[in-house]
């Protein structure tokens, strides 16, 4: 499975989002120095994240982006999905109850894109954005 620009970019400005709206709403300028991604990049981005309820705008003079929810309820998963699309690394119509597979019945490499698919679901729906947050925190902390 390979992420696209779109998810990377994506979570690091959420992560920088994160980081820095806890007293003020986080322009996107600010989100595009600090993290080298174009300003109408991000504004694609936060778009999609805004629809999604992951991000919250204000407009004005004070206006730009807050965290939509509270990040030890965003997941990594959320985000992905959400920039993404589906994350299955392989996509099998034996494990579909509603598609068909001529093979489904005597098919066991289905197991093994299953198994796979899980793997991943379970490896981003449990790591949350805050561990990310709190992470990014430590490694800045470090280079001071």
């Amino acid at each position: 499975m390979k992420l696209s620009t779109r998810a990377r970019y994506g979570l690091k400005a959420l992560v920088d989002l994160g980081l820095h709206c806890e007293t003020e709403a986080v322009s996107i300028q600010s989100i595009s120095d600090r993290q080298g991604i174009s300003v109408s990049y991000l504004e694609q981005l936060m778009a999609k994240l805004k629809k999604a309820g992951l991000v919250e705008s204000t407009r004005g003079a004070c206006g730009g982006y807050r965290l939509g929810r509270p990040a030890e309820e965003i997941s990594v998963g959320d985000v992905l999905r959400v920039l993404e699309g589906s994350l299955e690394a392989a996509q099998c119509s034996g494990m579909d109850a509603e598609q068909s597979c001529e093979r489904k019945d005597i098919c066991v490499t289905k197991y093994v894109w299953k198994r796979i698919n899980d793997s991943i679901t379970e490896a981003v729906d449990t790591m949350m954005l805050s561990q990310l947050i709190e992470e990014s925190r430590k490694k800045q902390q470090e280079r001071v």
